[in-house]
């Protein structure tokens, strides 16, 4: 068992350096920033400037992706400026919060960064501990 446990730590930080590595970097923010379309997730929201989908390997009850277009590394990266993302983000948590009844049940939005970001292009997860509409 601690060898099946060992193998499963060492692929998963196989996994996280190769997604956390520059070439990997430059491919993700490609592929948001031009190819989003073709993504294979289930999209629930998309604007100009973010796209909006069901996490693939959800670790919560509700686990939902926004992720910006444009190619972000971090929160820190991000221009403070860019109100249309803002904007966008704002308008896309508050509509899937109603939509989805989190409301009162409660919700999280949340933002990694630095050692804490699987992925190197800015991504919020917005969360909630109960199914969605409970």
């Amino acid at each position: 068992m601690d060898a099946v446990r060992r193998w499963l730590h060492r692929k998963r930080y196989l996994q996280l350096r190769l997604a956390r590595s520059r070439v990997a970097a430059l491919f993700i923010q490609w592929v948001f920033t031009h190819m989003s379309d073709a993504l294979p997730v289930t999209r629930l929201r998309e604007t100009e400037t973010l796209i909006a989908f069901l996490h693939p390997q959800p670790s919560h009850p509700t686990h939902i992706l926004l992720v910006p277009k444009r190619p972000y590394a971090s929160l820190a990266a991000m221009p403070v400026d860019d109100t249309a993302f803002l904007h966008d983000l704002f308008a896309t948590v508050q509509d899937l919060v109603r939509e989805l009844g989190l409301e009162e049940s409660g919700y999280r939005l949340l933002v990694n960064g630095g050692a804490y970001q699987d992925v190197p292009h800015l991504h919020f997860h917005l969360v909630a501990d109960r199914a969605q509409g409970q």
